[in-house]
């Protein structure tokens, strides 16, 4: 299963094997489509001849003047003295072509057991009187507005009503504390601030307008006003004079607004990086090639068409939600799910099931830990086979590393392809996928993220930039220009951006990860950067124990970091997640995935230090807090997320390294 590959220094790297040693579907895989091929040598080639043909996606009114303008590099600009409206490309040009009444998003929420369809129509009329209240009390084009809002429909409007004004919106995660929110609302200066009364998580109800109250209590940047949606079959929250207006007299006192084009290059929104505390690290996405870039994904990359059902499992706030909740299914006039709600605790894990089979869903988006979730609490599916999947025809996965197991399980659970691919909240929309709109096929290598999509020049590197060899970890870099709707800059912050992304790599845009491609140009993407350890002078990639760790049929959740060793430099050490029901001890199972380790890897860098949990701490979005982790072993501070699910995690982390001689001197984690 895992091979040893000699570096020029002698060092060992360790990689999956080959994929033609383990995957039946080679020749189908192999036979790449010429669709593909073509479209991706002419996106390298002559990426203006390509990316015009996409530009026309949308409805342009000034066509622009030149494709790309790439003389100050890495600032290109895409599409330029082309003016667009981002409303209008979502939802105007549907309703002028005759879809007013067809469905644009449905609102499936347990936790507030309703169910809610909002029409192409709803959703123009809604933004448009939105934008006639935001235009009332002073916004206008380029001014910030800050969203802080749950997974409902009116976030979404919201949104559109910004952007219907050439304004500039920054969701901020309704996850959120007050402190992490009044950072962002005084790097954003927004003009007026838009939350809901609450949000809604399975035991309890979260007060936004309470911690929006506290946190502008502590804000420099005092906005002109807040518009507060009140949820009110859920909770009814108290309004301050002057200050807050209610949703509802907004709308009921507006004119509706017409759409504001602004130049293609003009700033669609500003999303702030998860984890980002005392510098917020606002990542900028331009209109034009944004919107264009996410229309011809769906169709290219998702294989999305007019009457499909697409479901992005995913909160708002972050990058999968604006590109595949909002964007990117609105400009391609199709159907988007919006699932409020969690994979297993609203009220069953037959949620996902469910919603497929009531909403006759044909592709979905979710993160490998919401796939977790489901095989941990119903893993012979009791509850799911109660629901048909039958509509769904392929599952993609993002954002985390999906271990071969789960993937397994859930092709056969959810009877469709799993597909996984890799892209960033700094790309906005797939680097590498599996282009089923293309031609390729519903297979992957295993472990692979998939081929670069048309526009992506992903190479791999050494540490001098070298290019690396087939099967060779190094730095994953994409040579510059990077394609249209990727991140142009970070907000206020020009020099960070540059010394960020493109001080180490002149001429390449790093994306932190590491990993390989294989012969056939396949990516693996196995690491961030800091999660590859040395363990006595063998580079180890520590998602490959992960992925022997959750082969075990034990073991539900797990982590691997490399802690300090006086001989070694690094030793492996694992965290898991013991299943519900085991009936062996925690001795036991520790022992048998050292053994295991062993034997699909060898004596060298084999586990030797394995310790169950009850949780492993996790970010909303699914990803484990890794560094964190790691830090804390090595007797760092560690500040946790405020995007931490169960923050009260770390003090049973803590004890367990201590037990084995590490974060002996560690403070305790703060929020």
């Amino acid at each position: 299963m895992w091979s040893e590959k000699e570096d020029p220094q002698g060092a060992i790297t360790l990689l999956p094997t080959p994929i033609n040693k383990y995957q039946e579907d080679e020749d189908e895989r192999n036979q790449v489509s010429l669709d593909y091929l073509e479209l991706y040598r002419s996106s390298i080639e002559e990426p203006e001849k390509v990316w015009g043909e996409v530009g026309k996606i949308l409805h342009w009114d000034t066509p622009w003047t030149k494709v790309m303008d790439n003389s100050d590099e890495p600032f290109t600009k895409w599409y330029v003295g082309g003016e667009l409206n981002a409303c209008y490309n979502a939802v105007d040009r549907h309703v002028l072509a005759g879809k007013g009444n067809k469905v644009a998003l449905i609102h499936d929420s347990p936790l507030s057991n309703t169910v809610r369809k909002v029409t192409y129509g709803e959703l123009h009329e809604k933004a448009s009187l939105l934008a006639g209240a935001l235009a009332r009390y002073g916004v206008k084009a380029g001014d910030r507005v800050v969203l802080y809002m749950p997974l409902i429909p009116e976030t979404i409007i919201a949104m559109l009503a910004t952007v219907r004004l050439g304004a500039i919106h920054s969701v901020v995660f309704g996850g959120y504390a007050a402190r992490e929110l009044s950072t962002r609302i005084d790097h954003a200066s927004p003009k007026v601030i838009i939350a809901a009364s609450c949000g809604l998580e399975p035991t309890k109800i979260i007060k936004y307008k309470t911690i929006l109250d506290e946190a502008l209590a502590s804000c420099v940047e005092k906005p002109r006003k807040c518009i507060i949606f009140q949820r009110k079959n859920v909770e009814v929250c108290d309004l301050v004079p002057e200050l807050d207006i209610d949703w509802d007299d907004a709308l009921r006192n507006a004119d509706p607004h017409p759409c504001v084009p602004v130049e293609s290059n003009h700033p669609l929104y500003i999303l702030y990086t998860s984890g980002t505390t005392g510098q917020p690290k606002g990542v900028v996405r331009t209109t034009g090639g944004h919107l264009a870039a996410l229309t011809w994904t769906m169709k290219t990359v998702y294989n999305m068409s007019d009457d499909d059902v697409w479901w992005t499992a995913s909160d708002m706030g972050w990058v999968v939600g604006h590109s595949y909740m909002c964007y990117g299914p609105l400009c391609s006039g199709i159907t988007s799910v919006m699932y409020e709600g969690k994979p297993d605790r609203t009220p069953h894990p037959g949620q996902y099931f469910r919603i497929i089979q009531e909403h006759k869903v044909n592709a979905m988006f979710t993160a490998p830990t919401a796939l977790r979730v489901i095989k941990r609490v119903d893993p012979l599916l009791k509850i799911g086979r109660q629901y048909s999947p039958k509509s769904l025809r392929v599952l993609f996965v993002a954002g985390e590393h999906c271990d071969q197991e789960t993937k397994q399980w859930a092709t056969k659970a959810f009877g469709a392809p799993v597909l996984n691919h890799w892209w960033q909240t700094e790309t906005g929309y797939p680097v590498t996928a599996m282009c089923v709109g293309l031609g390729l096929p519903l297979t992957l290598p295993k472990y692979s993220t998939g081929l670069p999509i048309p526009g992506y020049d992903v190479r791999v590197v050494k540490e001098d930039g070298v290019e690396c060899e087939p099967g060779e970890l190094g730095h994953i870099v994409i040579k510059l220009p990077l394609p249209p709707g990727t991140l142009t800059t970070l907000y206020k912050d020009t020099q960070r951006f540059l010394e960020i992304y493109f001080k180490r790599y002149p001429g390449f845009y790093d994306t932190k990860d590491v990993g390989y491609k294989d012969e056939n140009g396949y990516l693996y993407v196995t690491d961030r950067d800091d999660d590859v350890i040395n363990v006595a002078g063998h580079r180890l990639s520590t998602i490959a124990l992960e992925d022997i760790v959750f082969s075990h049929t034990d073991v539900t959740d797990a982590v691997v970091i490399g802690v300090p060793e006086f001989t070694k430099g690094d030793v492996p050490l694992c965290f898991y997640v013991m299943r519900p029901g085991c009936r062996k001890s925690e001795e036991e199972v520790s022992n048998e995935l050292v053994k295991l380790s062993r034997q699909l890897i060898g004596p060298i860098a084999a586990l030797k230090i394995c310790i169950c949990v009850s949780a492993l701490p996790r970010t909303r979005s699914g990803k484990v807090a890794k560094k964190s982790i790691a830090d804390l072993a090595r007797d760092k501070p560690v500040k946790i997320s405020p995007t931490i699910e169960d923050p009260t995690v770390y003090k049973e982390i803590k004890a367990a390294l201590q037990k084995v001689g590490y974060a002996t001197e560690a403070p305790d984690p703060q929020m």
